[in-house]
């Protein structure tokens, strides 16, 4: 029984013992008021004091963050706070404005737009809008342009997520809106304003604040600019290396602007050739004016989408032209392809959704005999015999980086089947190559 009792006795004071010194030992760590924090060895605890992190290194972690992280963070002492409206922090900033009745979308909450603008427009130079199918979103940032009266941006960019909701803003809204920004930045590098009501007086007020810096400029479907205002563009913005914007903007004058000597190497001319109406009428560029631009620009890259009725192609491709990127959104004829083929020596990627049911093989053919920079070719609603392809194939050989044809697009024939194709032209390819079960451009 003695023994028993010991034994009790033993047990009790192993487990008294610990809570003991670990109460100790948390008096010994514990700090006073106003004291750092030590450790048990009598030295500052390493990383203890988040409050004291330099505000280069908050900086540089704060860029990491997502903009509600950023928020969450700010609250946790005085020097986040003070980090979280650092200017380098909002130099850029995309306000992203949806109605959620009409949109899944997140937005930019309203209470932080204000701060933006109450804070920070001074800061912001890389700016963009995105905004969903509803007017309301659309005016809102309107709204917001009209305040930036103290930024000088940099960049800038307005994009509808559906359908183009900025031109249902009214006209004069958005004029001014957009002129406040122009007046203010004096050294605007980046324009999108693709879907817009801008027109030509408010380019005018562009060039007069931004010519010596605006590089990029895309403006296609903006049916209130005529050729005459991206003429004034071209004439005094010698710095521009991209410019976007629909074919009835595009002229023999604007393309001879573009390369005259005090202007800069063009880099990427985007036109987008639309119909709005069958049977519309399409003028023509002369081929002494793409002669000028080559000349002047030879690197320059030239996409061309088209979506055109077949009817409405006679004034395309008749003469060489130095299109690079084609893509056509429409049926186009086998008489359009073969043209293709015979006028445009610089063509390095081709797309066509449809065509019809007459096999293109010779039009293949044809490109890939005169087209020797293709390197990417995509074939939707089109057909074409597993010889032709094959032949098409080897003659492009592996500069052919980029090989999308649907499945349905190969006609089977006396040489090739389906399942044999794949082996033949992945030869040719030097890697491994399938038809493709969807779309992939």
């Amino acid at each position: 029984l003695d023994r028993m009792k010991r034994m009790k006795e033993n047990e009790e004071d192993s487990t008294s013992s610990p809570s003991v010194n670990q109460s100790e030992t948390c008096k010994r760590i514990r700090p006073e008021d106003g004291e750092e924090p030590v450790a048990e060895g009598g030295s500052a605890a390493p990383g203890c004091d988040w409050a004291r992190l330099p505000q280069e290194l908050l900086l540089h972690i704060f860029q990491y963050l997502p903009l509600l992280d950023r928020a969450y963070a700010s609250q946790v002492c005085r020097g986040w706070n003070q980090a979280f409206h650092m200017p380098e922090l909002w130099r850029c900033f995309e306000f992203e404005l949806n109605q959620p009745a009409s949109s899944y979308l997140k937005a930019t909450h309203p209470d932080l737009i204000k701060q933006i603008i109450k804070r920070h427009s001074n800061h912001l130079q890389y700016v963009s809008f995105k905004v969903d199918s509803s007017t309301e979103s659309a005016e809102a940032a309107c709204d917001i342009l009209s305040q930036l009266v103290n930024c000088s941006l940099k960049t800038l960019g307005l994009i509808s997520t559906a359908r183009p909701s900025f031109m249902e803003v009214p006209k004069s809204h958005f004029i001014s809106a957009l002129t406040v920004v122009f007046v203010n930045s004096k050294s605007l590098s980046s324009l999108k304003i693709d879907d817009t009501p801008v027109d030509d007086p408010s380019l005018k007020v562009l060039v007069a604040n931004n010519s010596d810096t605006l590089k990029l400029l895309k403006m296609s479907s903006c049916p209130h600019v005529s050729p005459a205002g991206i003429l004034c563009v071209a004439d005094q913005c010698h710095g521009l290396r991209e410019l976007a914007l629909n074919y009835h903007l595009l002229s023999d004058e604007l393309l001879l602007a573009l390369s005259s000597e005090k202007h800069v190497h063009l880099e990427h001319l985007r036109i987008d050739v639309v119909s709005e109406n069958p049977g519309q009428h399409f003028h023509t560029i002369k081929k002494s004016s793409w002669d000028a631009m080559v000349r002047h620009s030879p690197k320059f890259n030239l996409v061309m989408y088209f979506f055109l009725y077949e009817e409405e192609f006679g004034p395309f491709f008749n003469d060489e032209i130095p299109v690079t990127h084609l893509y056509f959104g429409r049926s186009v004829s086998k008489e359009v392809l073969g043209r293709v083929g015979l006028h445009c020596p610089r063509l390095v990627e081709l797309v066509v959704c449809a065509n019809g049911l007459r096999p293109l093989d010779e039009e293949l053919i044809r490109i890939a005999k005169h087209c020797t920079q293709l390197s990417a070719i995509g074939l939707g609603e089109c057909e074409v015999s597993c010889s032709a392809f094959v032949e098409f194939v080897k003659m492009c050989g592996r500069r052919l980086s980029q090989l999308s044809i649907m499945e349905e697009v190969l006609i089977p024939d006396h040489k090739y089947s389906l399942d044999e194709i794949h082996w033949e032209v992945s030869k040719h390819l030097g890697r491994v190559w399938f038809p493709d079960m969807m779309p992939t451009w």
